[in-house]
C-alpha cells in the first residue's frame, strides 16, 4: 500500500529500515490512510483524516509473509478496516500460530472478526457499542464488563480488553469476575495513537511471557506515559527513543525546587519504585503534594528495584515508570537514583519536607 504522498511513504520505509525492522509486502493495492494533525503552541487545531478508499484484496497470502507470522512468537494484528484481515490465507495462518503463540487483535468497525482462539482483542468502547450495543438501566462499567464478556463468547477469543480512554482499560474472560486496570491522570498531549500504544505493549508483554491482568496493567501505563509524552509528535526521527519530558532529571527537579523557594513554598520529596503504578500511589502522591507547594519523587531506578525486589522486577522499566509519574497532575519533577535509598538524591535536593508512604 502507498500513503497518498509518495514522499511521505518513502520516508515511513526509510525510518523502519533504520530501526532494524523488516518490511514484508502484501498483496493491498490502493492509497493508505494518512491521520495529520494541525498543531499550535503544543494543541491540536484540526484533524484531517485522509482515508482513500480500500481495493480488492488478494485471497492470497504471499509465502515470505506466510513464513514470518509461523515463525512469530508473537503476533499483533492492528486492523484498519481495509479488508485484509478477511483474506482467506491469512486467517488459516493467524488461528494456527494462535494455537501456540499469542495473537492480539486491536480489531475495526469495518474490517473482518478476529479468528477464533486468539489470547486477547482489544476494541475501545465504541467499537464495542458497534458490535454490542450499549445495554440501557446499568452504569458503564457494568455494561462494558456484560458486553465485553459475550463478545469473548461471539469471537470465541480468550479475552476482551476494552480501552476506556483516560479512564484506562477493562478485561474480561468468559465465566471470569472483570479486571478494571484504571490510568494514572496525565497532562499532556494529542491521545492519537493512544490505542495503538496500548495494543503494542499488550502485545510486547504476552510475548515476553507475562499473565494477562500483567500484560494490561504494563499496556495502560504505557499508554498514560505516550499521551504525557505528548503523543506522536513527542518522537523525532534519529532517536531510538523519545527525549525525557523537561521534568525528569536531576537538573529538573533542582529547578522545581529553586523556583518553589524563590516564591516562598516549601519542597515536598517523596521516593519509591511506582513499579505497577495504582490508586495507592496516587493517593500517597496527592497527599504529600498537599503539605508543600513542590512535589520531587525519588524513583529506584531500574537496578535499585532490581536489588530490592529481585530478578525479575521491575515490571515497567525506570523510563515508563517515570514519565508516568512525571505525567500525575501533583508532581513537580522526577528524579532515578541506582543506590538503595535516595540519600545521595536528598543530599543535593534539601526539601524541607520527607514523606514515606507506608
Amino acid at each position: 500500500m502507498a500513503p497518498h504522498s509518495p514522499r511521505g511513504g518513502a520516508r515511513l520505509r526509510a525510518l523502519l529500515d533504520e530501526a532494524g525492522v523488516q518490511l514484508c509486502a502484501l498483496p493491498v493495492e490502493g492509497p493508505m490512510p494518512e491521520k495529520i494533525r494541525i498543531r499550535t503552541d503544543g494543541h491540536m487545531l484540526m484533524r484531517v483524516d485522509q482515508a482513500g478508499v480500500p481495493a480488492p484484496v488478494s485471497e492470497r497470502l504471499p509465502k515470505p509473509a506466510a513464513a514470518v507470522l509461523r515463525a512469530a512468537t508473537g503476533v499483533l494484528v492492528s486492523d484498519y478496516g481495509r479488508g485484509f484481515t478477511g483474506m482467506a490465507d491469512l486467517r488459516r495462518v493467524l488461528t494456527e500460530v494462535a494455537q501456540r503463540r499469542p495473537v492480539v487483535w486491536d480489531p475495526h468497525p469495518r474490517g473482518s472478526d478476529p479468528v477464533p482462539g486468539i489470547m486477547l482483542a482489544t476494541p475501545n468502547e465504541a467499537e464495542l457499542g458497534h458490535h454490542i450495543p450499549t445495554q440501557q438501566g446499568s452504569g458503564r462499567l457494568a455494561s462494558v464488563a456484560a458486553r465485553a464478556a459475550r463478545l469473548c463468547e461471539t469471537w470465541q477469543v480468550q479475552a476482551v480488553a476494552v480501552t476506556l480512554g483516560a479512564d484506562g482499560a477493562l478485561v474480561a474472560q468468559r465465566a471470569t469476575t472483570p479486571l478494571v486496570v484504571p490510568a494514572m491522570p496525565a497532562r499532556g498531549g494529542d491521545p492519537c495513537g493512544a490505542g495503538d500504544r496500548f495494543a503494542a505493549a499488550v502485545a510486547a508483554a504476552l510475548t515476553r511471557g507475562a499473565v494477562l491482568s500483567e500484560a494490561v496493567t504494563q499496556a495502560v501505563g504505557a499508554a498514560s506515559a505516550y499521551v504525557a509524552a505528548g503523543g506522536a509528535v513527542a518522537w523525532r526521527p534519529g532517536s531510538a527513543s523519545r527525549p525525557e519530558p523537561a521534568v525528569i532529571g536531576l537538573s529538573a527537579a533542582l529547578a522545581a525546587a529553586r523556583a518553589a523557594r524563590l516564591r516562598g513554598g516549601t519542597v515536598v520529596a517523596t521516593g519509591g519504585c511506582f513499579d505497577l503504578l495504582h490508586v495507592g500511589h496516587l493517593s500517597t502522591l496527592r497527599a504529600a503534594r498537599q503539605l508543600g507547594d513542590c512535589l520531587i519523587v525519588c524513583l529506584n531506578s531500574d537496578r535499585s528495584v532490581r536489588a530490592l525486589k529481585g530478578p525479575t522486577r521491575p515490571v515497567v522499566p525506570q523510563s515508563d515508570r517515570a514519565r508516568l509519574v512525571a505525567a500525575l497532575d501533583c508532581v513537580d519533577a522526577v528524579v532515578t537514583f541506582d543506590e538503595l535509598t535516595p540519600e545521595r538524591v536528598l543530599d543535593e535536593l534539601r526539601p524541607d519536607v520527607w514523606v514515606k508512604g507506608g
